[in-house]
């Protein structure tokens, strides 16, 4: 048992002290105590891994046993009780749909129709920011796009800009403020989860926020679903061009009875399967790039590398295309490394055995204890990679993804790793190469330094907002519009 518990609460401070990273916390925590201890969360156990040899002991020969996910408020709460494909338990029904939402959604096949989305948000996102020296706010720039590139991908519409559907912008906002409480709220464990019987105090308000946003949430997805049974009922039985999205797709099954789900609503199955997509797919592309352009910021030397190997494999008399990433190996080396030191999510979504467990050769782990593993220290173990805190995208070149073993895991491993890896990846590279190809950037002010300042949360956002210098340079023709 590690150090600093305190009487009835035991380690929760460490999760709900203000301000504080839970992953260095946790940390600094292995230092002292080793690759792997347990902690105390009220009546609650969790072992914490830090190692990736642990780590790799368990997700490969004990996964089976730590594939279900501890029953929390926020995700009662937030995720339709549990209906949510991403926190439900282990079982027969998030089986089904996980698989559902790989084929239609993010397998490779799936991700190559839909290119053309991803391209022409993009171009919107190029044409936006185009102009002499502007000073931008990536952050919300690249929210804002990737939130317009889930929405027309799983719900058949934009929610930013002009030009082909965008709602109007108050309601982007409110819409887009409310994806972004769902995830500070899902990565906050509150009383209730560790000391249930103190439950009704609601310390902080937290559990009534939940509820306004899981309301409000709720009610843009009744609205989107609504209007995919009107056009469904207006092209009749056969559906229509609204069931290219994945709403309309699930509606079609679940109308159809094609499979059944005993005790879940059909509705509640398809809103909590677009959110959790949405959610998920918007809050790590944004993580993801807005780390990436503030640490090629603070590295001068790899951002220049970067613009070499564009101008040499794209030039200067066209956009980069998703057919030019293959040959783009250093800004692949700079994503990787980006995902190394500031993985969206730096500790893995919460596990818990379902039978004891013996892993190190003698550490014992009584069933129902819950699993955290710790991704962020993990990829910056200094036995694993050299200069681990050091921005280095040269030490992924030459090393293919079947060459990165358990020390290299930012979508996490197992049965739970994350089903958009691909997509993931796959969008953050497109954009990252179409903004850097298209702009020259500085950091706001001569001799600033961006701030690195993490938040929080269940995702690993910056702090604080990303302002960059801006400036085309490419011809201008090229930017068509």
């Amino acid at each position: 048992m590690a150090g600093g518990r305190r009487p009835i609460i035991g380690h929760l401070g460490l999760f709900t002290a203000h301000n504080s990273l839970p992953h260095v916390t946790l940390g600094a925590l292995a230092d002292k105590h080793g690759p792997i201890f347990t902690i105390q969360l009220g009546i609650h156990r969790a072992v914490v891994v830090n190692s990736w040899e642990l780590a790799k002991e368990l997700y490969s020969d004990h996964d089976l046993i730590i594939s279900t996910r501890p029953n929390l408020t926020a995700t009662r709460l937030l995720g339709y009780d549990m209906v949510m494909f991403g926190f439900a338990p282990h079982g027969g029904y998030w089986r089904e749909m996980r698989k559902f939402v790989i084929l239609e959604l993010l397998s490779h096949r799936k991700i190559e129709l839909l290119r053309d989305v991803r391209a022409s948000e993009v171009a919107c996102l190029v044409n936006e920011i185009n102009g002499l020296w502007k000073e931008k706010n990536m952050k919300r720039l690249f929210g804002d796009m990737t939130l317009n590139v889930i929405m027309r991908m799983v719900v058949g519409k934009r929610l930013f800009g002009r030009g082909g559907g965008g709602v109007e912008e108050e309601e982007a906002r409110r819409c887009s403020e409310a994806i972004r409480g769902l995830f500070h709220y899902l990565g906050m464990f509150v009383l209730r989860d560790a000391l249930p019987f103190l439950g009704w105090m609601d310390v902080g308000g937290h559990e009534k926020a939940m509820k306004r946003i899981a309301e409000e949430l709720d009610g843009f997805l009744d609205g989107w679903l609504e209007e995919h049974r009107r056009k469904r009922g207006a092209a009749g039985d056969g559906g229509g061009e609204g069931e290219q999205d994945f709403m309309g797709v699930m509606l079609a099954v679940l109308d159809g009875a094609k499979f059944e789900f005993e005790g879940h609503d059909p509705d509640v199955i398809n809103k909590s399967a677009c959110l959790n997509l949405i959610a998920r797919g918007t809050d790590t592309t944004t993580v993801t790039l807005t780390w990436a352009i503030s640490l090629l910021l603070n590295n001068n030397d790899v951002l220049l590398k970067a613009y070499q190997e564009l101008d040499k494999q794209v030039g200067t008399q066209r956009p980069v295309n998703e057919s030019d990433i293959p040959n783009l190996t250093y800004l692949q080396a700079i994503v990787k490394e980006t995902l190394r030191l500031y993985p969206a999510a730096p500790l893995s979504g919460p596990r818990e055995f379902t039978s004891d467990c013996v892993v190190g050769g003698g550490y014992h782990i009584p069933k129902g204890t819950q699993l955290i593993t710790n991704i962020w220290k993990i990829q910056t173990d200094p036995r694993a990679w050299t200069e681990p805190l050091e921005f280095r995208p040269e030490r992924f070149l030459g090393r293919t993804g079947g060459g990165l073993g358990s020390e290299y895991m930012p979508f996490g491993s197992g049965r739970r790793s994350c089903p958009g890896m691909a997509f993931g990846i796959h969008m953050v590279n497109s954009v990252l190469a179409s903004f850097l190809h298209a702009f020259e950037i500085r950091r706001v002010g001569d001799d600033a330094v961006v701030d690195m300042t993490e938040s929080p949360g269940l995702t690993n956002m910056k702090a604080t907002p990303l302002e960059v210098l801006v400036s085309p340079r490419l011809p201008l023709e090229v930017y068509g519009g």
